[in-house]
């Protein structure tokens, strides 16, 4: 006995050295959080410069080249010579960085005193801890005001409220763009909207977060501007040291702006490496088949959630190149819906045919399972979409059409793909690792050939006619 007695002494001991280990890490930690955030507390007290906000970047005007329907004469359009296609410019892909993070790990603390927000995000209820204290207001928008105010979040009560949204956002695979409104979503809910506290714990969240964020007013209203990597069309922003901020609502055209800036603070990304994972709102279902080979016929749903996500989601390009603006749709995955569903039975239609069978009948369906329509007509602009909004819509056009095939080849068939951008026309081609004749592009000692989804009824090879091939560019996608 006085053996397991002494045994059990010296256990409960290394315990407590243990715990007392933990807690002197824990101040330790939270020592430095409380200075890096009391430096960026005294920070917002410095006076606020005025700045005047940038133009927006018009999205670029094309002119829409119709489709071309192949005449049917007869004619053997099977065996097409190959010819090598001149390209401008080759538009390399961004690559996808991790998304930020806090400066330490956030703790998640046993506070008790705590309600809980509750939000609907695109259909799926999450809940935040948050605890509504009424000592978080502010009467008058200033300096000091804000910085007070300020020094109410930074404490060790708020931390769940930033520890729940970052375990959304990997719970939920949020990109940056749907934590920003994520974030946006519980500080409304929590304070009132459009109210300065929710804007004010907006910011809050996001600095915590990791991402560069800067705080504004215009007379009495409290404004949050985040940087972006990405230069978005058709949206005010402000330019800061380098840097272009927009916001999440629209944004007048002076504010005064901190230039409080945190350690590690990261711009947003608009590329989605991963679908948020949403909660399910099937579509009806929605047959696509192609006129080519009848039996090539596939029933598509998509989530209405991720659609509606989709809605929102801005058009933008990086690096001062307009170009790289359709790679961010192309280079998406597709969402475990359609990959559950559409992709096996795609899969079984293809079951047995060569590489070059393979992507013909692929190629066909899209050019012939969906109806053409200019953007201008349906939607009142320029608008490229997702693949799930192509399956869904009743209309598409060229990009779009583009953007759908080049996913389904890469993931369904596993072949490299390019995107061809002709002036007011994007066409695909395609890396077979068998030898296939026709128009191609050549990159790197690869053969790309041309594979157009609007050039309905044209096989492999085939390049849609007044396609201008001297000013042809390429955008290389992952």
């Amino acid at each position: 006995m006085g053996i397991l007695s002494c045994h059990a002494q010296n256990s409960k001991k290394n315990l407590d050295e243990f715990d007392a280990f933990r807690t002197e890490m824990h101040r330790d930690f939270e020592s430095f959080r409380e200075r890096i955030m009391r430096e960026y507390i005294e920070f917002v007290k410095d006076p606020w410069k005025e700045y005047e906000s940038v133009s927006p970047v018009p999205q670029p005007k094309k002119e829409p080249i119709p489709p071309v329907v192949l005449p049917d004469d007869g004619k053997d359009t099977t065996r097409v010579e190959s010819k090598p296609i001149v390209i401008e410019e080759v538009v390399k892909p961004q690559p996808i960085t991790p998304q930020p993070k806090p400066i330490e790990e956030i703790p998640e603390n046993d506070y008790k005193n705590c309600n809980y927000v509750n939000v609907s995000f695109y259909g799926t209820p999450v809940k935040v801890r948050f605890d509504n204290n009424e000592d978080y207001r502010i009467n008058t928008v200033s300096e000091n005001s804000v910085a007070m105010a300020l020094k109410v979040l930074a404490t060790e009560k708020y931390d769940n409220c930033i520890f729940d949204c970052l375990k959304a956002r990997e719970e939920y695979c949020l990109c940056d763009w749907a934590y920003l409104q994520f974030v946006q979503q519980v500080a409304d809910e929590a304070c009132g909207k459009t109210t300065n506290e929710a804007s004010l714990l907006n910011a809050y969240i996001l600095i915590q977060s990791g991402y560069k964020i800067r705080l504004a007013f215009s007379g009495e209203r409290l404004y949050v501007l985040y940087a972006s990597k990405h230069s978005i069309f058709n949206k005010s922003s402000y330019f800061i040291d380098g840097d272009n901020y927009y916001g999440l609502v629209e944004l007048p055209s002076r504010l005064m702006i901190s230039k409080a800036s945190f350690p590690k603070e990261q711009n947003i990304s608009l590329l989605i490496a991963r679908q948020p994972n949403l909660a399910m709102n099937l579509s009806a279902k929605r047959q696509i088949l192609s006129k080519t080979f009848p039996s090539f016929r596939v029933e598509a749903q998509t989530n209405k959630n991720l659609l509606s996500f989709y809605d929102t989601y801005p058009c933008s390009y990086y690096g001062g190149n307009y170009m790289t603006q359709w790679a961010q749709y192309a280079n998406t995955p597709m969402d475990a819906q359609v990959v559950s569903t559409v992709y096996p039975a795609l899969r079984k239609l293809l079951e047995g045919l060569t590489e070059k069978e393979k992507v013909s009948r692929l190629l066909n369906w899209v050019q012939t399972g969906f109806t053409y329509e200019y953007d201008d007509k349906v939607w009142g602009r320029d608008r490229t979409f997702f693949s799930e909004e192509t399956l869904f819509y009743p209309y598409c056009d060229c990009e779009d059409r583009s953007v759908l095939l080049t996913r389904l080849i890469r993931d369904i068939i596993g072949l490299e793909c390019i995107l061809i951008y002709y002036p007011g026309h994007l066409a695909t081609a395609v890396h077979f690792t068998t030898p296939v004749t026709g128009d191609y592009i050549s990159l790197k000692g690869k053969k790309y050939i041309v594979c157009d989804p609007t050039y309905i009824g044209a096989s492999i090879g085939m390049t849609m006619p007044e396609m201008n091939n001297s000013k042809a560019g390429v955008i290389m996608l992952d």
